[in-house]
């Protein structure tokens, strides 16, 4: 079904795999006259072409690209064009496309959703930008029907920024990196791996694209195979596919932590560019006669079946069919690492939902940027066509991704069949997805076609005593178990009817609504500001020598960005640095903030000229045994602050304010066995904290401990491998902490304090 190879591989003629192992010379003399070294066939990827395009280093190896177009969201769009303006922003370079699918309800916080939407649309006139109103499409939607194109990069500050299958390598990110372009600057990596996703065979009926997306991450996750690689989608089985499909796979490689994707273009991608009135947007991409890749994921389309993924993450995956085979075998095994995941501070049951031996669901979803497609619609619909959901708990909610779509699915009748079943059809909203739309009661079981599935994605709380959770699924089966009144039900096992009717795509709906300013900046325009809308508090340059108080300690085998600053209804604070700061890992450890202010006090009162022991009297004993190891320090040398470990901290989301929370609390590190994502570290790295790590199982601190970093500023000027710490105890602890691979200017990110402070100076 899905087979990790060990080795990279040779892909000859884009069809024919050679293994990198003991045969593999004599294989590939076998086949070519002239066999290329390992490093001439790398660059015969589409990914290296792609990159060597937009690199403006000269040097493959270190990159610096610059991105073709930009895209945002309304939880991270103002404080990106915030932070931006504070950095000197004139005018946005490239087009930097805004849309308003998160915050589309404006039904928390009185009137700060819709003042976010309106300082976006003045900033588009300001500095020359696209603006898509509420409930017009999600971002990734809009920008597949009209940003993508072959060859192209594009960068965006959701972590699902992912168009491969349209032919562009585009990435998630942090708001910070979407500032740096705004600012011509550029996106600074090391040439990344790339692995090959072979694929093979045809899907059958009944299998949909987030079935195979949850077979490859199933295989992939825990093993970190593709993490920070790009994957590059290969193989006859990509011409099996249609290009919705193959979006609908593509969506999903973020939850595999990979950095980026690509997928070879034929004529289906070109009928998807001219359906879309963009023919110039197309060119043929595919890899070179003998291209080489770091890895090889071999995918038989044929053999995969209906997937489930069960709580809490994307890669807990199962088939429908062993699941339903073995539900209390499984259902309890997933009980068992809830507690992992929830802490143990809730009861959790799934077996609870087991009637008459089969699984019953409360509710299901089929929405978003995974699900909320076109085909993925008609398939449920024509599932759905003539059946009832039935009137008990089960209920269905149905998200088209654009009003494009959205009209092409009335004209053809399927919005019919769903609201004839019972289904209830909404207008484009990213909700469901991270916790703003259709929360389940409590104990209650979603089945959901969209991202992800983490704790509280769906919007309980457990600090309440409110739990639900999420599955992940496919529309197909979704609309299978909707069908069968919430009895879990793979979309194989039913007889469906797909009629697959042809889409048409109509612009004048953007035309008539959303307002496009690429080219027609007017300097002149004035910001819209809502009273919930604040500048960045200052920040501090990094000190000579610090003291860390350890706030949190987390153990989990994987912290999610969710966990670190919570999705649903917080997201309308996200325009308030300080104000969203409140909810900084509310749901994971509720002592964070009070104790992270706490220990701030004293980095204050440095600031404003007091003494630091006065404001916090626990630091007394902390600075006599300082001063032992370090005579030296004064108040002019040395700054306060605070830390949390985490073992593997910033799986999922690309949102900044992860890190940023922490830092205007008086963060400024992390320290980590390991980063989940390139994003998540990149994020500390430009709010100025120190991403360290440290070798697993050699904790030397506890939750509390005082940490005395000596020298930090001259460690991180002069580019040391190893930082000498010390747990501040009456007999100091010495310890060594990593800091990892910096380029110079993230240096000096973290020197000066942060990315605004960099910029200014």
């Amino acid at each position: 079904m899905v087979q990790l190879y060990k080795n990279g591989a040779y892909l000859l003629n884009g069809n024919e795999l050679v293994e990198d192992n003991q045969d593999a010379a004599k294989i590939l003399a076998s086949k070519m006259k002239n066999v290329p070294s390992k490093e001439e066939a790398a660059k015969n990827t589409m990914a290296y072409n792609i990159l060597k395009n937009h690199n403006t280093s000269g040097n493959m190896d270190k990159l610096q690209i610059k991105f073709d177009r930009l895209t945002s969201h309304d939880i991270t769009f103002v404080g990106i064009i915030q932070t931006a303006r504070a950095s000197g922003l004139e005018k946005f370079p490239v087009p930097y496309v805004l849309t308003n699918c998160h915050n589309s309800l404006c039904a928390v916080g009185g009137t700060i959703n819709e003042d976010d939407h309106m300082f976006g649309l003045s900033c588009a006139k300001k500095y020359g930008g696209i603006y898509v109103p509420p409930h017009q499409a999600v971002i990734h939607q809009f920008a597949r029907e009209m940003l993508a194109g072959c060859g192209r990069m594009i960068l965006g500050s959701d972590s699902h920024t992912r168009y491969g299958a349209l032919g562009t390598m585009a990435c998630g990110e942090g708001g910070p990196e979407i500032v740096k372009q705004l600012l011509s600057k550029t996106y600074d990596i090391n040439m990344p791996s790339v692995v090959a996703i072979y694929l093979t065979g045809k899907p059958a009926k009944g299998v949909g694209p987030q079935d195979i997306a949850l077979a490859i991450i199933g295989a992939v996750f825990e093993k970190g195979y593709v993490k920070n690689k790009v994957m590059e989608f290969v193989g006859p089985g990509v011409a099996n596919l249609s290009v919705d499909y193959r979006i609908g796979v593509d969506v999903m490689t973020t939850e595999t932590t990979c950095l980026s994707s690509i997928w070879t273009t034929d004529s289906q991608v070109k009928e998807f560019y001219d359906i879309h009135g963009r023919p110039e947007e197309y060119k043929e991409l595919n890899p070179g006669d003998a291209a080489y890749y770091d890895g090889v994921v071999y995918v038989e389309l044929d053999k995969i079946k209906p997937m489930i993924a069960m709580p809490f993450h994307p890669s807990n995956t199962y088939t429908i069919e062993d699941l339903n085979a073995n539900l209390e075998d499984i259902l309890a095994d997933v009980e068992k690492k809830a507690l992992i995941s929830l802490d143990g501070k809730i009861p959790f049951t799934l077996r609870d939902k087991i009637r008459n031996g089969k699984l019953y669901v409360e509710q299901g979803v089929i929405a978003g940027c995974a699900g909320g497609g076109f085909e993925n619609l008609c398939d449920a619909a024509d599932i759905l066509q003539g059946k009832s959901i039935g009137a008990d708990e089960f209920s269905l909610s149905v998200y088209p991704a654009s009003q494009p779509i959205f009209m092409e699915l009335i004209k053809n009748g399927s919005i019919a069949k769903f609201m004839e079943s019972g289904a209830t059809v909404r207008t484009a909203f990213c909700g469901p997805c991270f916790g703003a739309g259709d929360v389940p009661a409590n104990k209650g079981l979603s089945i959901r076609h969209s991202t992800r599935n983490f704790p509280n994605r769906e919007g309980s709380k457990i600090t309440s005593g409110q739990i639900a959770s999420v599955a992940l699924m496919d529309a197909r089966s979704i609309a299978a178990t909707a069908a069968n009144k919430g009895y879990l039900t793979a979309a194989t096992d039913i007889d469906a009817d797909y009629g697959k009717p042809k889409y048409f795509f109509d612009k004048s709906i953007y035309d008539n609504r959303v307002y496009n300013g690429v080219g027609k900046a007017d300097p002149s325009t004035e910001i819209k500001f809502g009273p919930n809308i604040k500048d960045w508090p200052a920040m501090s340059k990094l000190p000579q020598n610090l003291v860390l108080k350890v706030v949190s300690e987390i153990h989990d085998p994987v912290t999610t960005t969710d966990e670190l600053i919570p999705s649903g209804e917080t997201s309308s604070y996200r325009s308030n640095p300080l104000g969203l700061a409140e909810f900084t890992l509310s749901r994971k450890d509720p002592e964070y903030v009070s104790r992270a202010k706490e220990i701030q006090k004293a980095q204050k009162a440095i600031e404003t000229g007091k003494k630091p022991l006065d404001e916090v009297a626990e630091l007394k004993p902390v600075m006599e045994t300082v001063k032992k190891i370090c005579p030296e320090i004064n108040k002019g040398n040395i700054g306060f602050g605070s830390t949390i470990f985490a073992v593997k901290p910033g799986d999922g989301s690309a949102r900044e304010q992860a890190a940023s929370c922490q830092k205007v609390l008086g963060g400024w590190a992390n320290i980590a066995n390991e980063y989940a994502t390139k994003r998540y570290r990149s994020n500390l790295i430009n709010w100025g904290m120190l991403p360290f790590t440290i070798d697993a199982g050699k904790l030397p601190f506890k939750n509390l401990d005082y940490i005395f970093i000596p020298g930090i500023k001259k460690a991180v000027e002069e580019k040391a491998a190893a930082i000498k710490a010390y747990v501040v105890k009456d007999t100091p602890i010495e310890f060594d902490l990593k800091i990892g691979d910096l380029t110079d200017d993230e240096r000096k990110i973290i020197l000066d304090g942060c990315l605004i402070n960099f910029y200014r100076n």
